[in-house]
């Protein structure tokens, strides 16, 4: 069956929540937005382009920072409302220069930094 971004459930402001993991160690980098033309580009392009709800345009990354995330292969969950990304990144995912946005901890009520800037 041929996949069509359309048949994604996205929320009212037409986004889905896109979780990118890195294909090799499974490493999960960081959670962005896309909606069906960026999961269409992404697609076409074998680079991952996100919708930024801040900017309100389309973010490919890596193009300012260089930190390029090539997709390996997309995944739906099973309810298609939420997208897996297996990727190959190149340098830092997260804007703090870290390799994974996930980098706080909560250990027994602490918060603590478990990972710093590459």
């Amino acid at each position: 069956m041929r996949f069509d971004p359309a048949s994604l459930e996205f929320d009212a402001q037409g986004l889905i929540p896109a979780i990118a993991q890195d294909a090799e160690n499974g490493q999960v980098l960081m959670l962005a937005w896309m909606n069906a033309e960026s999961v269409a580009r992404t697609l076409e392009e074998g680079r991952v382009v996100y919708w930024s709800r801040s900017r309100a345009a389309f973010w490919r990354k890596g193009d300012t920072s260089g930190h390029v995330q090539e997709l390996v292969e997309m995944r739906l969950d099973c309810d298609r409302d939420c997208l897996l990304l297996l990727v190959r990144q190149t340098g830092a995912a997260c804007h703090t220069g870290r390799r994974s946005c996930f980098f706080t901890a909560v250990r027994e009520g602490e918060e603590q930094e478990i990972a710093a800037p590459l």
